[in-house]
């Protein structure tokens, strides 16, 4: 069976990446004054750091192409203020949520989750998790529905940190992670979206490091090493993720798990990917 930090994960990221996949955020953050998707989304995602330089946010995020960052910030902040700009994106999430869920919106599940995603955000230190130390200081809503996406952000990127110490305790680098992750999901990197920004020079460089330090095969797919490798990055993030949920009684994540399942169904079955 697999560990509660990953079984929980199930549950909190698709209600977190309504923030990506629907059109309720974009329009709430256009409506803003932001054009284009990458500046809405290096604005929304970043804003509880405040207005920070384009190099903290690339340090945060990580994997993003040499350039994409900077593109979009400080830039960004000319548009509309951090403030406005969570205000929005919550606004847009939780239209979202409650557009997709229909009557299971009103369900006392989503009160009840919220509620303990944010118990076990709260439980925890916030040290070397910078983006969840930003999200955590800002105010927990108090209505139901924006609460469990809050929670799930939370949640989120506190598990977010946590895997980008795991890839540096790797020695992975940011456009590697997403080779790795392209071939654990039997893809070719130039398939992969994130890869889009890197020429095929570029990419076949990220490629051969992978492959000079064994985890990646001459046919470009992983090397047992490789995917073991790979593996293990999943395993210590799921454990430097599980502090979190020590606060949870069994029958609360029991609780957690069979009331989210339809609700968490019903947005999977939304996702436009």
């Amino acid at each position: 069976m697999d560990s509660v930090a990953r079984q929980l994960k199930d549950l909190f990221v698709p209600i977190h990446e309504v923030a990506y996949m629907a059109e309720e955020p974009d329009e709430e953050l256009q409506a803003l004054g932001y054009e284009g998707y990458w500046p809405l989304y290096f604005a929304s995602r970043s804003a509880p750091l405040g207005k920070v330089p384009a190099e903290v946010v690339d340090a945060l995020f990580y994997n993003f192409a040499p350039g994409e960052v900077a593109a979009c910030v400080p830039s960004c902040w000319e548009v509309a203020t951090p403030e406005a700009v969570l205000a929005a994106r919550e606004r847009g999430c939780v239209k979202a949520l409650c557009g997709i869920l229909g009557d299971l919106a009103d369900d006392p599940v989503v009160a009840r989750a919220g509620e303990l995603f944010v118990k076990a955000a709260f439980s925890v230190p916030v040290e070397g998790r910078m983006l969840f130390a930003g999200l955590r200081s800002l105010p927990v809503p108090e209505e139901p529905m924006a609460r469990l996406w809050h929670g799930a952000t939370l949640l989120r990127e506190h598990r977010g940190d946590g895997h980008l110490a795991a890839l540096v305790a790797a020695g992975i680098s940011g456009q590697e992670s997403h080779v790795l992750q392209a071939l654990l999901w039997d893809l070719k990197p130039r398939a992969f979206g994130r890869l889009d920004p890197l020429s095929d020079e570029q990419l076949e460089t990220v490629v051969d490091g992978l492959r000079s330090r064994g985890l990646v095969n001459d046919e470009g797919w992983f090397t047992p090493a490789g995917r073991k490798l790979r593996t293990e990055i999943e395993e210590l993030t799921d454990e430097v993720a599980a502090p979190a949920y020590a606060c949870l009684e069994a029958d609360e994540v029991e609780e957690l798990i069979t009331g989210l399942g339809p609700i968490v169904a019903k947005i999977n079955a939304a996702r436009p990917f």
